[in-house]
This record gives C-alpha cells, structure tokens and sequence, in this order.
C-alpha cells in the first residue's frame, strides 16, 4: 500500500491537547477545500508517493511515538485509515487532523481525530458533514479557527447546542494568524462563560510564523 506524501517531518506539536510535546507529522497531499486563510497551500501542490513500509523507515529515524497525520485532508486517500491501523498496531499514538467534510467513520476508533469545524470566514462553512459529530468519541477534539465576530457567534452555537458531551478542554478556539487578536477571542470566551479553551498556534510563536517543517 502506498499513499501521497507532501512532507513527513519531526517537530513540536502547535495545536490541540498536545501543544508543546514532540510530534512526528505525515502531511498528506491534496486538499477539497480552498480556505481563504489556509496556511498549508503547497500541501494541494507538492506530491511523492512512498509506500508504507517507506513511511515506517522513515518514523522509525525520529525519536518518538506520537504521530499526527494531517494534509491538506488526509481522508481523501483510501489508504490513510489502513496506514492508521499499522502505526497503532506499531504502538504509536495516532492524531489525525481532517477538515470535517468527509466521513471519519472509517478511522480506526483508537486514533485521536481532531475535527476543524470551517466557519464563515474560511468561505468553507458549508463543507462540513453534521453527522460527523455524532462520530466524536469523548477523546476526539474540534477545533474552529476564527477570523471575526460572526465565526466566534457560528462556533458558539454549534458549541452550545451541538458539543455538550465533548469536554471543554477539547474543544479549541484558535485565531487566523494575524487576523485577528488572541485577546479578543479571549474576552468573547470570558464575557459568555463559554465551554471551550483559546489555542494559539505555538509553532507560529517559536518560530517564523512561514517557516515549514515546524
């Protein structure tokens, strides 16, 4: 089995529940969506193929067993919850970021999604499949990246009458890069007592916010 690779890399990982420990990632190639603030553009564009025992080579020269695939979205490739069987079955913990507008259902059940939710701002808010929700197990994470008001009114109602049973610390909120700032998102979150967290992108912080590989 092979899949299409943009880049495998060992970095921190920026994001989610684990911000802050090291993290091998497998970018996969080729994104459905075009996201007005998307950061990842030549994950649509650069491409090899590697087959799995390649990529497990490749794993094995990093010192570390978390894992996060992401792309692009990693669900377009048939082989990508196969490969997700094979690394958990290697003892790797498995995070896999997918944009939500296709199925998680085929994942294995022990890998940890993280689910972007795409708000309005992203010009995508109409891509995401409702029905992956009720697919979220209480290890699952959701993350909504904000790029104004109107996204923060959209991800708190989804949050209040969609996401009850996900805990709080699980459920992120994150800023466009430069768009908008962390404290302002912090204030909206305060002033409604809302049940979620503000997540920053740490590798963006640490280093050059277009640096790659991080």
């Amino acid at each position: 089995m092979e899949l299409d690779i943009c880049e495998i890399f060992y970095s921190l990982q920026g994001e989610s529940t684990f911000t802050g420990l090291p993290c091998i990632f497998i970018r996969l190639s080729g994104c459905n969506l075009n996201c007005s603030w998307c950061d990842t553009r030549y994950a649509g564009e650069e491409s090899y193929t590697m087959r799995f025992d390649q990529i497990l080579k490749k794993l094995e020269s990093f010192p570390c067993l978390l894992v996060e695939i992401t792309g692009g979205e990693p669900l377009l490739q048939d082989n990508t919850p196969a490969l997700i069987s094979v690394l958990l079955k290697k003892g790797y913990q498995v995070l896999v970021e997918t944009n939500g507008s296709k199925s998680i259902k085929p994942l294995p059940p022990e890998c940890i999604k993280i689910m972007d939710i795409k708000c309005p701002s992203s010009n995508e808010s109409d891509s995401f499949l409702p029905e992956n929700i009720s697919l979220l197990t209480k290890q699952d994470e959701i993350k909504f990246v904000l790029g104004s008001r109107k996204d923060y009114t959209f991800a708190k109602s989804i949050i209040e009458n969609d996401l009850s049973y996900i805990s709080p610390e699980k459920i992120h909120l994150s800023p466009v890069f430069g768009c908008i700032a962390p404290d302002t998102i912090a204030t909206w979150i305060l002033d409604d007592n809302l049940s979620a967290r503000l997540s920053l992108q740490q590798h963006k912080i640490i280093w050059d916010p277009d640096k790659r590989g991080v």
